[in-house]
């Protein structure tokens, strides 16, 4: 028999008739032996979500020493869930207890995981199913990473003994023993992880879009849906920006060469988006599968004569990078040049002139340039590297539209081009870029 391990976010959870409706789902397929829950999020435009209540519970606590205020509203939240659902739960203790701890713990980490406990929980009275607590199964090392050793054992064993449960997304246990969380819209992590270990046939995760679309919607009007994707187009889309599923949620199942589905709980009759592991995908349909990108990046140009026949260069100007703890997104270069691309909310405060001066100590170029107010737009498609003037087409649709290119970047794998053009272009270029291979004939 099939197994499938599915998620649901925190708009598919957000209230009791929600989360009804995810039931339902789950329970409509026998595959279906493990869910993974987010906390509630907005129920409605101006509503908030439970995760950000519980931040300021914690603000609460390190300003007062408790949370009574900002908890009574997690509080009401979650007994109108319970009582939307009329469900013969008593949650009320279990309250209690979370206030309690979140008071004793002041722990902010802890705090924030106890919207996808609580909810857990809920899911797990509703469904019938056993409750496994996160904090038992998934596990960090001293550095703050997931400790996979450690952990896929565990969650094996742990869930190999429950013929269903429910397990809380977003967080585990550190490697001081207290609870830490994966970043923002970590549940995504959470089901990769569980799908992983349990050698699912399918991760599903469920949210409120049909699936991936091959262009934001807010630039480009009733963009095409992506119906098949590739692990590796999909991780080109996710970084740059198209965020359905979070970046870091594709390794753990990659691993294992699981498929992913992205469903929508509102529509689940839509056919969502396949994610295939690379050897199981073949290339079909359109040259480009999706365009995506990014706003708010500097480049630091740096130029020096017979820079190849230097060794050490570009560690050098890394090194003051890491220096800084800097990340940088890309590094074009030519024979003579050298370009760092890193996002500009890195370089606040001073710290762009002080980069600056570390380069010309470290590396004495002739000549140094900055570039600031630089959008990035990705164009992502395994069948680029197959079909010869990809590239002439997506420069001419560039250049017919008014949108000059400051820089180019393509991966070794020619499964997708990266183009460096200026923020105020950006809505432009992908427009541009869109209408050249989606729709023309």
């Amino acid at each position: 028999m099939s197994m499938t391990v599915c998620k649901f976010g925190g708009t598919s959870l957000a209230d009791g008739n929600n989360i009804r409706r995810a039931a339902d789902i789950v329970l409509a397929d026998p595959a279906r032996r493990f869910a993974v829950v987010s906390a509630p999020g907005k129920r409605f435009s101006e509503d908030v979500k439970v995760t950000d209540l519980l931040y300021a519970c914690d603000k609460e606590c390190a300003a007062t020493g408790g949370c009574g205020e900002a908890f009574a509203r997690i509080r009401r939240r979650f007994l109108s869930i319970v009582d939307e659902l009329g469900l013969h739960f008593d949650i009320g203790p279990i309250l209690d207890k979370t206030q309690e701890e979140i008071e004793r713990n002041r722990n902010a980490d802890f705090t924030a995981s106890r919207g996808e406990y609580l909810n857990a929980r809920i899911m797990a009275a509703l469904l019938g199913w056993e409750f496994v607590d996160a904090k038992d199964i998934i596990f960090f090392n001293e550095k703050g990473a997931f400790d996979e050793k450690k952990s896929y054992p565990l969650i094996e064993e742990r869930l190999s003994r429950a013929k269903r449960a429910v397990v809380p997304g977003f967080y585990g246990t550190g490697a001081d023993g207290r609870i830490k969380t994966f970043s923002r819209g970590g549940s995504d992590i959470s089901g990769s992880i569980v799908a992983r270990a349990v050698n699912a046939d399918l991760y599903e995760n469920w949210t409120d879009v049909s699936g991936f679309l091959a262009c934001d919607p807010r630039i480009v009007k009733s963009p095409e849906k992506i119906e098949v994707i590739s692990f590796k187009e999909l991780r080109e889309l996710s970084y740059m920006g198209a965020n359905v599923l979070h970046a870091e949620a594709i390794f753990p199942v990659r691993k294992g060469d699981i498929p992913i589905k992205i469903k929508n709980t509102f529509r689940p009759e839509d056919a969502g988006t396949l994610i295939l592991p690379s050897k199981k995908y073949t290339p079909h349909g359109n040259i480009v599968t999706g365009i995506a990108g990014k706003k708010d990046f500097t480049v630091i140009f740096l130029e020096k004569s017979l820079m190849n026949s230097e060794i050490g260069f570009a560690r050098r100007a890394l090194s003051v990078l890491e220096k800084e703890k800097i990340n940088f997104e890309h590094m074009p270069s030519g024979i003579d040049t050298l370009s760092l691309v890193i996002e500009s909310r890195y370089l606040q405060d001073g710290v762009l002139d002080r980069l600056i001066e570390e380069m010309k100590e470290a590396l004495a170029p002739d000549y140094i340039r900055v570039s600031e107010n630089i959008a990035l737009v990705a164009t992502v498609g395994h069948g680029m590297a197959q079909n010869i003037g990809t590239s002439a087409r997506l420069f001419n649709a560039l250049s017919e539209a008014g949108v000059n290119v400051r820089m180019i970047d393509q991966g070794s794998s020619e499964l997708n081009i990266i183009v460096g053009i200026d923020n105020a272009d950006y809505e432009k270029g992908v427009r541009a870029i869109y209408h050249e291979f989606f729709e023309k004939n």
